[in-house]
């Protein structure tokens, strides 16, 4: 076999190609991205409607239904699910996997453009690709007052959070979007006095048809005045309250009424819909989502530097600070680390059975590298993929130790019978290795036809398992190459001549031997006895199997030591019966998150439960 002559003739050739692979795998290594799981394609489209001051069964009369009527031929919908609430509908479409996300983008906002009928003070629908990517938050933040300025009313900073906060984590490289909850939105109020306004015999309709109709910007034209050519636009948006108290409601009969006479106007905070509170307290909550592809770590190393610049800078002058209560780089360290961990022991329990049966330092020594080069191979091979590191691809590495070491084991066996006929190193490398080829890449074959298929998988467990089929099958790949190119090249520099050992460790492989030769020998003799053993073996196998099959379940559920909750309230709750129920819940939880607090007090050393770092 001609590779198999060449790695034996040309060793530097080889050591040069293991140097190669060595050194880009490990470039590869540092630069691939790092996250707990592998990205999940799943084409989701929400389209959000709102309508201020609509009721759940308004919005989907009036909106939902007329939207779902569209949007039920778009092609390629696998779903289509809807959610009316107060004052908001939501449509959320799913689609086939694979499908262009752009273009289905641009055919469910044709769709969206046929219905008509919307109520006139309905916003227009706002439509968002979701599901692509990023999935659920990387971080959460909470904003919160300094310690010694604790009559600060955090919730009324929301804009701030929005313009400041907001602004600079999604400047983060790698971040796709930040979201915040909780707070008060600023808003111009109009407050109407009944009796004014009847005694003028207008309507609350006429004062906002007259403020719609005078908040806008309007172009007037272009006029030529010389060798120049002026465009001429009136400005009518509000900028103050004295704008709108400036505001003609009626004129054009005699009686000028304004705004001012009729109604008072001042600086408040939209009425909230949701509330967030940490630890008892109001607060404001911002998360980020990192883009698809991006690497988890080092996202969140920018995001932790943008923390450190904003409560040093802006916030410290507005008395507030920025505290994570959520990092998702803790358990994907840990998560990568115990994998990681696994593959080492893997390998040196590995190494440690073939010195227990092999007991020969050289032999061992070549057999192990198998191991390294084809693992760290197979970074360069899921970087040239445009794969990452998570724990399913750490996964298929881990498994496939076992795998890639069977190669170099059969081929170094082959050589070392050779070896031990007194052929020479060279001759018996060569003979050793061409024989056994063939079987080698049979066997390799038929893992790679076992895992391959899922690559070619396109729905959402196969793109979750894709990363355990490309490792197993590049590791097994490399482990055929390392076989017959670096095994043989080894086995001709440091193997060893021929060997006899009397120890009690070979006496007992021996009689096993035996024992294994002389059954088949009378199994085979014998029809009913080969069929009686085959049945018997299927039938324990499949016995076995039966009694200890564990649970079934999509992906473990892991432990984050974190809880997520939702609860369900009756239909119709307003907010401050919600927020009484959550302090309920929150006077329960409280003595626990006070005993993380004071670890020392009385209270948190006779605690039933653990301590709670943080509740929000």
């Amino acid at each position: 076999m001609k590779i198999v002559d060449s790695a034996i003739k040309k060793p530097v050739s080889v050591i040069v190609g293991v140097l190669f692979i060595a050194l880009f795998g490990l470039l590869s290594l540092f630069r691939i991205p790092v996250q707990l799981t592998p990205d999940v394609d799943r084409p989701i489209i929400t389209v959000t409607t709102l309508w201020p001051g609509a009721s759940p069964e308004e919005i989907e009369q009036e909106i939902i239904q007329r939207q779902e009527e569209q949007l039920k031929s778009v092609e390629g919908l696998v779903q289509m699910t809807s959610d009316s609430n107060d004052s908001r509908g939501v449509v959320t479409l799913e689609f086939s996997v694979g499908i262009d996300p752009d273009a289905v983008l641009l055919k469910v906002s044709n769709k969206l453009n046929q219905v008509f009928g919307y109520p006139l003070d309905a916003e227009r629908p706002v439509i968002s690709a979701g599901g692509t990517g990023p999935g659920g938050a990387i971080t959460w933040l909470i904003l919160d007052a300094l310690p010694d300025h604790d009559e600060l009313d955090v919730e009324l900073y929301r804009d701030f959070a929005e313009d400041v906060i907001k602004t600079a984590i999604e400047r983060v490289p790698g971040v796709a979007q930040s979201s915040v909850y909780g707070g008060y939105d600023r808003e111009l109020q109009v407050i109407v006095d009944p009796q004014a306004l009847a005694a003028r015999q207008l309507t609350v309709q006429d004062m906002t048809t007259a403020l719609t109709r005078e908040n806008a910007n309007i172009s007037a034209g272009a006029f030529d005045e010389g060798k120049r050519r002026y465009i001429v636009r009136t400005v009518g948006q509000f900028h103050d309250p004295t704008d709108v108290e400036k505001v003609v409601i009626r004129g054009g009969d005699g009686t000028r009424v304004t705004i001012d006479e009729i109604a008072r106007t001042k600086l408040g905070y939209v009425r909230a819909g949701a509330a967030v509170r940490q630890k008892g307290r109001p607060a404001i909550a911002i998360n980020a989502q990192r883009e698809t592809g991006a690497n988890v770590l080092e996202v969140m190393d920018g995001i932790r530097q943008t923390i450190d610049e904003l409560n040093s800078g802006p916030l410290a002058r507005e008395n507030l600070f920025l505290k994570q209560v959520y990092d998702e780089t803790d358990y994907i360290k840990s998560a990568i680390g115990l994998v990681r961990s696994n593959i080492l022991v893997g390998g040196g329990l590995a190494v440690a059975v073939l010195f227990a049966f092999l007991r020969s330092f050289s032999t061992v020594a070549i057999i192990a590298t198998a191991i390294p080069i084809s693992i760290v191979g197979t970074f360069l091979a899921m970087s040239l993929l445009g794969r990452n590191i998570n724990v399913i691809s750490l996964a298929g590495m881990s498994f496939a130790i076992g795998m890639v070491v069977d190669n170099a084991i059969v081929a170094l066996e082959n050589i070392f019978r050779h070896r031990q006929q007194g052929k020479s190193r060279a001759q018996a490398a060569f003979d050793g290795a061409s024989e056994v080829w063939g079987a080698l890449l049979a066997s390799t074959l038929t893992t790679v036809a076992i895992f391959l298929p899922i690559v070619f998988i396109e729905d959402e467990a196969g793109q979750l398992f894709r990363d355990i089929a490309i490792a197993v099958s590049c590791s097994v790949v490399l482990s055929l190459v390392v076989a017959v190119s670096v095994i043989p090249s080894l086995a001709n520099k440091i193997l060893g001549g021929k060997q006899k050992s009397d120890s009690p460790l070979d006496a007992i492989g021996n009689h096993v031997r035996s024992f294994i030769a002389n059954s088949v020998f009378r199994i085979s003799g014998s029809t009913g006895l080969r069929l009686g053993v085959v049945i018997v073996l299927i039938g324990l196998s499949l016995g076995i199997a039966w009694a200890f099959l564990p649970k079934s379940e999509y992906l473990p559920t892991g432990n984050r030591n974190l809880v997520f909750g939702i609860i369900l309230p009756p239909p119709g709750y307003n907010l401050d019966e919600l927020i009484q129920i959550g302090q309920t819940i929150e006077d329960v939880l409280r003595p626990h998150w006070e005993a993380a607090e004071t670890p020392d007090s009385p209270q948190a050393q006779n605690l039933e439960g653990p301590a709670v770092d943080n509740m929000f």
